[in-house]
């Protein structure tokens, strides 16, 4: 039984969650550039912010040209920001910007309000 609890919160998080990306605040991704700014994120909350070079060799969201132009758009859609104060492309580090953060924070409600449900 207690696996059927949490299989009925992970999908009502799921339909929590889709209802947040629906929101016209919510920039629509495509699935490789949610999962390089989920990897971006996690990097950058563990304590390490990635550099330009580091990301792009992130396979998560596929190879190197690919992943250039998903940091394009998320830099486009104001997810995240490149440090412009070194002078070295390579050691340019990638960092979730406040909006990023507040969309990370509304799936973690999402992730709270599922739990809730549950008892």
């Amino acid at each position: 039984m207690a696996k059927k609890h949490l299989v009925d919160t992970y999908f009502r998080f799921l339909n929590l969650a889709q209802a947040v990306q629906a929101l016209p605040s919510v920039p629509k991704l495509d699935a490789a550039e949610e999962r390089l700014l989920e990897a971006l994120t996690a990097a950058w909350h563990a304590g390490h912010s990635l550099t330009v070079t580091e990301t792009m060799a992130l396979s998560a969201a596929g190879a190197p040209a690919t992943v250039h132009r998903k940091l394009t758009r998320l830099r486009q859609e104001g997810l995240v920001s490149v440090d412009e104060s070194s002078t070295d492309l390579r050691t340019k580090t990638v960092i979730p910007t406040r909006k990023a953060l507040d969309y990370f924070e509304k799936l973690a409600d999402c992730l709270e309000e599922a739990k809730r449900k549950q008892g």
